[in-house]
């Protein structure tokens, strides 16, 4: 663990318990080294940061556990045109800023870089390049085990997206040697593939920006059904001035929430849908030469096989088919039947003192936002502050 605790940006010092020393003095080491906080938080991103600052606030002893080698690596390493759909204004964290001009939207790096100075500016106790292997309970305690660490706590966030694996449907594997195929997760620039048309398969916000950007290259097959588009475009002066905050302050933050009979009516279909298109639209596609085509429903003699029995002769394939939680190392009862995280805007009441941030829709549609994932932190840490010893709570100015 010592080699994945120095590459962290602020170094936490172990906690050892009474005796531990002894023990090891005399050579009689325990197969995990143990450690204690008042909350552990599983998470880097946004989340995991937005909830460091109140935690921060409050006083409380914490760490933030993250997987990538350094903050903000999450964005740094999609693909290499992309921008973020909102402007500056609504992309800073609680506290900070983000430093560009309000109308402007950011590149991936851009927001990436933001978030490492978030995370030093509020001296974040984050330990960079630890994956947590296991979550569960023992004695009445929550234990995250990393390596051959196990950190205690008594209560826990788990401040990660529902994006965390990339879904493939299984014929993927029948495609033709020769065919380039790559999830969008892994897709950087249009170098990265062969000569031959490319089939996208996925009409999201993703499949349609990396379609407009190899339009440029490539023939573009495009498959799949429309998840429809905004009436107007982020950039655009109506946009900027007011739709893009309406938009997404307005309806995504209060209208769309758990707290109105819209945003719970809604909800449930949202969880299992892609966004509508947001910066590219259809009729950028169709002037850009991309074809759309039928969803893709199999392999035949290796080549991809649309729903209507037309099978496309393509050199590259694009699975931009979404992601799954991966939350299998979480081993606690908090899973429904659909395999969605059972909460109450965060709150997991079957399994007391362990919490979501950064969710899809986990209180309102602005949840998995950059502009929206700070009300929920605040409201998941003031629960934890109520569930805390008094002692522990120590008021910090900042």
């Amino acid at each position: 663990m010592a080699t994945k605790a120095e590459t962290s940006a602020v170094r936490v010092a172990p906690f050892i318990e009474s005796g531990e020393a002894f023990r090891r003095l005399g050579g009689i080491e325990s197969p995990a080294a143990r450690e204690r906080y008042d909350v552990v938080v599983i998470g880097g991103g946004q989340a995991g940061l937005s909830v460091g600052y109140y935690l921060r606030k409050r006083g409380l002893r914490f760490v933030i556990l993250d997987a990538s080698e350094r903050v903000g690596d999450s964005w740094r390493k999609r693909w290499d045109s992309l921008r973020l759909f909102s402007p500056a204004k609504l992309d800073g964290l609680v506290g900070m800023k983000f430093p560009a001009p309000p109308n402007y939207f950011p590149t991936k790096d851009e927001m990436g870089d933001y978030l490492e100075a978030y995370a030093a500016k509020f001296e974040l106790p984050i330990r960079s390049g630890t994956r947590v292997d296991r979550l569960f309970q023992r004695d009445g305690a929550f234990v995250v085990k990393a390596g051959e660490v196990e950190i205690e706590a008594k209560q826990v966030v788990i401040a990660m997206s529902n994006y965390q694996s990339h879904r493939l449907p299984a014929f993927a594997r029948e495609l033709r040697s020769d065919i380039v195929q790559m999830h969008s997760c892994d897709y950087r620039n249009p170098s990265q593939l062969r000569d031959g048309s490319v089939l996208i398969v996925g009409v999201g916000n993703s499949g349609a920006e990396i379609a407009k950007e190899l339009s440029r290259t490539h023939q573009i097959w495009m498959s799949g059904r429309s998840t429809g588009e905004t009436p107007f475009r982020p950039d655009s002066f109506v946009g900027r001035a007011v739709l893009v905050r309406l938009l997404m302050r307005g309806v995504f933050h209060h209208v769309l929430s758990v707290k109105t009979p819209m945003g719970r009516k809604a909800r449930p279909k949202m969880l299992h849908m892609a966004a509508p298109l947001i910066r590219v639209k259809g009729k950028d596609l169709a002037a850009a030469g991309v074809k759309q085509v039928a969803r893709v429903t199999g392999v035949r003699d290796g080549l991809p096989v649309l729903e209507d029995g037309q099978a496309l002769d393509v050199g590259n394939v694009i699975w931009c088919t979404g992601f799954h939680p991966a939350f299998s190392w979480i081993e606690l009862p908090v899973f429904d039947d659909r395999g969605d995280a059972d909460h109450d805007a965060g709150v997991v009441t079957g399994v007391p003192g362990l919490y979501f941030v950064g969710l899809h829709f986990l209180y309102a549609m602005s949840s998995g936002m950059i502009h929206g994932v700070g009300r929920d932190a605040k409201r998941i840490v003031d629960a934890i502050a109520a569930r805390a010893p008094s002692g522990a709570l120590r008021a910090v100015a900042r």
